[in-house]
C-alpha cells in the first residue's frame, strides 16, 4: 500500500510538472484553447512542460505551425497566458522575445525579473500570475512568419532552462524595418552560465540579462552581431 501512495504522489507530481505557455500556443502542444492541424508527420508534444535538455536545442520544435496562432499589431498591448496547472517553482526570471529567423536571434521585447509568476517573491510551486499583458513595441517589423519566445528560469529547484515557441504575424503601419532590443539570453544551458538557486534573493543572475548585448532584426533575420554563444535551435 506504501509502495501505491508513493507511486501515485510520484505521477502526481509528473503531470504537475513545470510551467508551460498556451498563448499565442507554442508549437504542437495540446493544451491550448485552439490550436492549427498539425503539419504531417509532426504529433502533439504532451510533454511541453519539461525542462529543455541541457546540450539540445533551445526549443522543443523547429518547425513551425502550418499557420500562425496570433495575430499582433506592434504599438498595441498583447496577452501571453500560461497553464494553470503547472509548478511554479518560486517564480524567477521570464524573457519575452521576437525572432524573425525561426529563434537563431530573438530580441527582448519584454522581461518579467526575479518572481515571474508571482505578485511578489514567494517560495511555492503555486503560480499566482499566470498572464501577462504588456505593449507590443511600435518599431516591431512585420511578418507573416514572426517568432514569439517565451524563456524561463526558475528560482527554486534543479537549475533548468524552459522555452516556448509560437508562431505569429505581426502587423506595422509605421513601415518600421527593424528592431533593436537586448538579445535573448537561455542560462542553464550548455555554452551560457549557469544562474544557481535563489536561496532568497531574487536578484541572483540579473547582471546576465542586463549585461546582454544589443541585437537588431528585421523581418528577414537579423543584422548585428549576436552572441558569441548564441545557439541556434538545430
Amino acid at each position: 500500500m506504501l509502495f501505491k501512495i508513493a507511486s501515485v504522489a510520484a505521477l502526481v507530481s509528473s503531470v504537475a510538472a513545470h510551467m508551460a505557455m498556451n498563448e499565442p500556443c507554442p508549437r504542437f502542444s495540446p493544451n491550448c484553447a485552439t490550436q492549427p492541424q498539425l503539419p504531417a508527420g509532426q504529433s502533439y508534444n504532451h510533454n511541453i512542460k519539461d525542462p529543455i535538455a541541457y546540450d539540445g536545442p533551445v526549443f522543443m520544435s523547429d518547425v513551425p505551425w502550418p499557420q500562425p496562432v496570433a495575430s499582433w499589431t506592434a504599438g498595441q498591448p498583447v496577452t501571453v497566458g500560461f497553464q494553470a496547472d503547472g509548478a511554479a517553482h518560486g517564480g524567477g526570471h521570464c524573457q519575452f522575445a521576437i525572432s524573425y529567423d525561426n529563434g537563431k536571434t530573438a530580441a527582448i521585447v519584454h522581461k518579467v525579473m526575479e518572481h515571474c509568476f508571482f505578485n511578489d517573491p514567494l517560495d511555492s510551486n503555486t503560480a499566482e500570475v499566470l498572464e501577462y499583458t504588456f505593449m507590443l513595441p511600435a518599431n516591431v517589423p512585420a511578418s507573416s512568419n514572426a517568432q514569439f519566445i517565451w524563456i524561463w528560469t526558475n528560482a527554486v529547484g534543479y537549475r533548468e532552462l524552459y522555452t516556448g515557441i509560437a508562431d505569429i504575424t505581426i502587423t506595422n503601419s509605421g513601415g518600421s524595418n527593424s528592431y533593436t532590443g537586448k538579445s535573448a539570453i537561455y542560462p542553464n544551458h550548455a555554452g551560457y552560465d549557469t544562474i544557481p538557486a535563489f536561496n532568497g534573493d531574487y536578484t541572483t543572475g540579473l547582471s546576465l540579462y542586463d549585461n546582454a548585448p544589443n541585437v537588431t532584426i528585421t523581418s528577414s533575420g537579423y543584422i548585428a552581431e549576436q552572441l558569441s554563444n548564441q545557439k541556434p535551435i538545430s
